[in-house]
Formats: C-alpha cells, structure tokens, sequence
C-alpha cells in the first residue's frame, strides 16, 4: 500500500487537476453546485451497487468519482471565499473529535451502543432541538425509516428484544388485513405503511440492514427474470406467447445457478 507521503502527494495532484480543469474546461468552468448535485446522488448509487457486488476494483473507481466531487465543492466554495477544502477536512476532523469523548476525552463506554449513545446526546448539546433533525427529508423512505428508527435507539427510545419487535410485525399485519377485509384504500395504505416500519425495526434487531437486503432480492429477480427472457428467446417465444407453467420451469432453473 502507498505510504502517508504518497496519498497526500497523490491527494495534492488531485487538487492540482481540479484548479487546471476549472481555469481552462469549458465544461467545468460552467458546473455550479446545483448542477453537479444529481450527478453525485448518481455516483453515490454506483458506489453503493459496487459494494454489494463486492466488486473492489469498481469501489475503488466510484470512491474516486465522489472524492473527485467532494475536491468539485471545495474549489467552488473558496471561488466566493465561503470555505475551501482545508475547512472542509478540519470541520470533520473537530467534529470527530468532538463526538469521541472516549478516544480524545476521558469518556468511558463499555460498548457500540453507548457510543451511539453519547453520539446523539453530543448532537443535542450542540444545539439540535431534536435527535431526527440529521435526518434528511429528501432520503428513500425505506433509507429513512431506518435511519429514523436508530436515531430515536441512540436516546434509548426502543424495544429491549427482538421478539417484541416480531409481535408488534405480527400485530401490524393482523391490522392490514383488517382494512384489506373492508376494503379501505386509504386505511390499507397507512397500515401497510406501519408493516413496512415494523420490518425495518424488526430488520434492524436482527442487524439487517434493509435497504441492503431488498436491493440484494432486486438483484436476484432480475438475474432470474433475464435468465427467463433467454430462455423464451431460445424457443422463438416472447414472454406473453409462454404459459406461466412454462415459465416457473426456467424460473426453477434460475433458482439453482
């Protein structure tokens, strides 16, 4: 692995390239925060499929797309004198400090969840009026459940057991079919809601996390669902001319590669 004095060299060269590309790229000349903001959620989903897919070179590749962002951002910021990369780096390194009283400070935890603890309960002493407010509006719901629900935990806002968290699941889902009986749009979509909370709870107490194992299952239908699409095209079929039992045979088959 490179040493300290090569990653800041290389760090240094990337800087380097930035100031080049912004003074003489018409394309990055042009680029604003606003304009480059969808394209880093972009990047961050890429980074995020790489690392599901274990692929290491591809993590590697999306790590530089989004540190190549985050060096965009710093050398806008310093064109208005707002902030520059330097403030970017020593804000995260006070802010880390800061919320590990138990590595810089004479703070002792016996375990992850007091320091989760502690994490929430340094956030409220600097001044946020609620534990929620570091999540963001515009997160997936899914994403946002979740996050949500270890937020409220970090206060000691939470079930002690798992198989509460799967009796109140069981209970939920005993309350949509209820609605789904009397057929009640608008209560079966607020029911459904709170099972979908109650898994990611339930998800979260198993060590889960959801978003991982839904994406996880999207890949595995499609893989299955293309394998099928082959096969059809291999018999001269189209999906529509196949019965469904023709189609659960290659369904079958998938399962097992």
């Amino acid at each position: 692995m490179n040493s300290r004095s090569e990653q800041l060299a290389a760090f240094d060269r990337l800087l380097t390239i930035m100031d080049e590309l912004r003074e003489q790229c018409p394309w990055d000349k042009k680029q604003t925060m606003e304009t480059l903001r969808h394209l880093t959620i972009e990047e961050t989903y890429e980074l995020g499929d790489a690392i599901l897919d274990n692929d290491l070179e591809e993590v590697k590749k999306e790590l530089g797309d989004i540190l190549l962002h985050i060096v965009f951002y710093a050398k806008i910021g310093s064109e208005t004198e707002a902030f520059d990369i330097a403030d970017v780096a020593n804000g995260i390194c006070e802010k880390l400090i800061n919320r590990h009283p138990h590595i810089y400070g004479d703070v002792k935890v016996k375990n992850e969840e007091e320091v989760k603890q502690n994490w929430e309960n340094i956030k409220l002493k600097e001044g946020k009026k609620s534990v929620l407010e570091g999540v963001p509006n515009g997160l997936p719901a899914l994403v946002k459940a979740n996050r949500i629900q270890d937020k409220v935990a970090g206060v000691g806002f939470d079930w002690e057991h798992p198989e509460q968290v799967f009796e109140k699941l069981k209970e939920e889902l005993g309350e949509l079919q209820e609605e789904v009986e009397a057929n009640n749009a608008d209560k079966m979509e607020s029911e459904f809601g709170d099972v979908l909370f109650s898994m990611v709870n339930y998800a979260r107490f198993l060590k889960i996390n959801p978003e991982n194992a839904l994406e996880r299952t999207n890949k595995k239908f499609v893989k299955r669902f293309q394998y099928l699409e082959q096969k059809a095209k291999e018999l001269g079929k189209t999906m529509s001319d196949m019965t469904l039992a023709e189609m659960d045979v290659f369904w079958e088959e998938a399962k097992q590669l």
